[in-house]
């Protein structure tokens, strides 16, 4: 039956060739626009690690001014970072599966003369717990172990891009490389991995990309490497120059640490001691307000995905459904058209069921084609908005059409189909077929 309906279906589009044209060419701006502008969003309200992202928490504590709110836009919020002094301490905790605190800083690199001059290079300061944490890929090697973290070891991880600039994309593991006054060992080489949003560090720009070094964290007191991110604090240092920096209230690390399940709530009651004990010392003087967040919802609390991003993909929705509300005039005057052929099939049978299911399918049908070109269209409507993000944050990857907006097209075009051919269809059942009949 399926197929009789789409052999009627074919027939109708080619009996009203302009009209069915319109009609699908209506469908087909109406997928594009609202596609290109729902993949933008999905590119940055996706899961960055779907398949970790319930166990990865980040953790905040409210060590701020007690006379007034870490400044934002939610005074009940406590500071977007922790303190070095405070990362140290509660990284001694065992609750945790994994954990680490993490900055980014902008390091010296001297690359041999035959590949360039030396630059600045963004570096991130990580602990070992950092690669299998966030699970990620590497071509060549791995990250360092828990005893280069304490030495600390001159070790580092390196991306796929620094490794072709450096060695020309081969087995670099091993080799040598200079940053600052020291030379670092490479132990690793990632794959590719450019993940939309840095999901491990938003405190800045969320869509900046990731960094091209991995070091140990712990060389930051030996090189005295300063964040290159944000830092926030409410009182002065209680000393000068870096050790007084480090024991300052200055909020400028990130800490994540890996829970599963039955682990959360101990961790929160470590947190919580951890702070008591603080207060006694005259630190911490807010009230209690720590935050062990997992991941997507620490993401959508810090608003990852721009209200314009939003703002665009509700309309783009609206544009589809005006589109098939516009349409709907036309797929109705068509199915009128049509009324005396209707009522032949109807004297000789047909049920108003199988007349309504007839022109649905001529519905979807058109849907399905207008579909596929707005598919088409879309791809070029991303590539051209990749073309401006890449303007604005040097990426040219970043909004990606994925299997899952794929699927979220197609129903998109069938979703629209029938909004705009439901009553049509309906409204054709409803006339009676006597009155196209006539009596010889």
């Amino acid at each position: 039956m399926l197929l009789y309906n789409l052999r009627i279906a074919l027939l109708s589009l080619k009996r009203n060739r302009i009209l069915s044209a319109v009609i699908v060419g209506g469908i087909a701006l109406g997928i594009a626009v609202s596609t290109m502008f729902s993949t933008m969003r999905h590119a940055f309200a996706k899961d960055p690690i779907p398949q970790k992202s319930d166990v990865l928490h980040y953790v905040r504590m409210d060590s701020w001014d007690p006379l007034k709110p870490c400044p934002g836009d939610d005074p009940t919020r406590p500071p977007t970072q922790i303190t070095y002094r405070d990362m140290v301490e509660i990284m001694k905790s065992e609750i945790p599966a994994r954990q680490t605190g993490t900055f980014k800083g902008n390091l010296l690199l001297f690359p041999d003369k035959s590949v360039g001059r030396p630059r600045k290079v963004l570096t991130r300061m990580v602990f070992s717990d950092f690669f299998p944490m966030f699970d990620l890929p590497f071509r060549y090697g791995s990250g360092w172990d828990k005893r280069a973290d304490e030495g600390p070891e001159p070790v580092i991880v390196i991306d796929e891009e620094m490794n072709d600039l450096l060695f020309g994309g081969q087995d670099s593991v091993g080799r040598t490389v200079r940053i600052e006054d020291r030379e670092f060992k490479v132990v690793g080489v990632l794959d590719t991995w450019r993940p939309t949003i840095k999901f491990y560090d938003v405190t800045q720009n969320a869509t900046q990309a990731t960094e091209s070094i991995f070091m140990p964290f712990n060389f930051l007191r030996p090189m005295l490497i300063r964040t290159a991110g944000n830092s926030d604090g409410w009182k002065s240092p209680p000393a000068p120059g870096p050790e007084g920096f480090l024991a300052s209230e200055t909020c400028w690390i990130q800490m994540w640490v890996e829970l599963p399940g039955d682990r959360v709530e101990p961790y929160k009651d470590f947190l919580a001691a951890y702070v008591g004990e603080q207060k006694k010392a005259g630190r911490f003087p807010r009230p209690l307000n720590n935050r062990v967040q997992p991941l997507m919802t620490y993401l959508k609390e810090t608003k990852v995905v721009p209200d314009e991003v939003n703002a665009m993909a509700v309309v783009s929705l609206l544009f589809l459904a005006v589109c098939a509300l516009n349409l709907m005039g036309l797929l109705l005057a068509k199915f009128l058209a049509r009324a005396p052929e209707i009522g032949v099939r109807r004297a000789l049978g047909a049920r108003r069921l199988d007349i309504f299911v007839q022109h649905i399918v001529e519905c979807e049908l058109v849907a399905v084609i207008g579909g596929a070109i707005g598919i088409a269209l879309s791809l070029g409507g991303i590539a051209v908005l990749n073309s401006w993000v890449k303007t604005i944050v040097n990426r040219p990857d970043i909004i990606q059409f994925d299997p899952r907006m794929l699927v979220f097209a197609v129903g998109l075009s069938l979703a629209a189909g029938l909004l705009a051919g439901a009553y049509p269809a309906w409204r054709v059942c409803q006339i009676p077929p006597a009155i196209h009949l006539k009596v010889q």
